[in-house]
């Protein structure tokens, strides 16, 4: 899935929010600030060295009124390109989040599993345990009963 491409917002998944998003990373970009301070110096040059037709005489208010219309439309595109960041922000971490509650349920359900296994273990090594001690003591009667009657044979015989 490619969050990073579709965005189903407060925007939409619309043209406009993309592009608004496509200027304001070009606005930040070394290119954008070289190609707007190359425009700004050939017209205060051209402006300055002009000897007959002055389009935007100092204090250059053309130039200012080209940065102002510029800045009115560019600061709304910038933050409606932070607002569906932060949207797709928001939703990465509400993935996350859910991602760890799941690891925690399999760890949680994991160590249960374990912990019933050891159980089952330790009742095994119990039930292992008495058993071995029947048969010392089978053992021990056994052997006491053979003496016994090797004893009665013996003397019988005698």
């Amino acid at each position: 899935m490619a969050q990073q491409d579709e965005h189903h917002g407060t925007f939409g998944p619309d043209a406009f929010g993309r592009g608004a998003e496509h200027a304001a990373r070009f606005f930040g970009t070394p290119q954008y600030i070289l190609g707007q301070s190359l425009i700004v110096i050939v017209w205060v040059a051209l402006n300055a060295i002009a000897i007959g037709y002055h389009w935007d005489p100092y204090p250059f208010i053309l130039l200012n009124l080209a940065f102002s219309t510029q800045a009115a439309y560019a600061a709304p595109l910038i933050l409606l390109a932070q607002t569906r960041q932060a949207e797709r922000d928001k939703q990465s971490e509400q993935r996350a989040e859910e991602t760890r509650q799941h690891a925690e349920k399999m760890a949680s359900d994991r160590v249960a599993a374990i912990k019933s296994e050891t159980d089952r273990l330790v009742q095994l090594l119990d039930s292992n345990t008495k058993l071995t001690q029947q048969d010392k003591e089978l053992t021990e009667q056994i052997a006491a009963l053979t003496r016994e009657i090797h004893t009665q044979v013996t003397s019988e015989k005698g």
